[in-house]
């Protein structure tokens, strides 16, 4: 028992070693921000930590592809989605073509100013209808932005969730 609680700890020193490796940010938290009519909000000084020292809070914002919310990345985490396509995609492939072209179409970078705001560009406030009370969210190595209305109506119930957690992690042999 003591061997394999060593064995795991050891795993989990070695992925958290490689985490900060590769410099990636894990965000986590969801918070109630309002939104003024510049389209600018206060980035959470809980999100600002979270970046570590390293960051140069340059973001690219994203309209989801699935949801009706933006998505937010670091410079960083952007440049690995990129590299990513870049290997699996061929540009001179129509398909491929079109959906690079609808990837990146809605699509802008922005950075906190000195008040620890960021500006979201008025064409991406409207493609998903922002309104003065929207929710930032965690989620691993994105932020989330919505409507506080959108966001109500998506999330699931905790029974919905639980069924979700079971069918997801139910076959899933998990180390602890």
């Amino acid at each position: 028992m003591e061997k394999s609680g060593w064995i795991y700890q050891k795993k989990l020193y070695f992925y958290i070693g490689k985490f900060y490796k590769n410099n990636m940010t894990v965000f986590i938290g969801d918070f109630d921000v309002k939104l003024d009519a510049k389209g600018r909000f206060l980035f959470p000084s809980s999100l600002i930590s979270q970046l570590g020292e390293n960051s140069n809070c340059t973001f690219v914002i994203k309209k989801d592809i699935y949801e009706k919310c933006l998505n937010i990345y670091t410079s960083e985490q952007w440049q690995l989605r990129v590299e990513t396509l870049r290997k699996s995609l061929n540009p001179f492939n129509r398909q491929h073509n079109i959906f690079l072209r609808e990837f990146f179409k809605d699509t802008a970078e922005c950075s906190l100013d000195s008040s620890n705001r960021i500006l979201i560009p008025k064409r991406l406030v409207q493609s998903v209808e922002l309104k003065s009370e929207i929710y930032v969210v965690g989620v691993d190595t994105k932020i989330e932005i919505w409507s506080k209305e959108e966001y109500d109506k998506t999330r699931p119930t905790a029974e919905e969730y639980a069924n979700i957690a079971g069918n997801i992690l139910g076959n899933i042999e998990l180390p602890f």
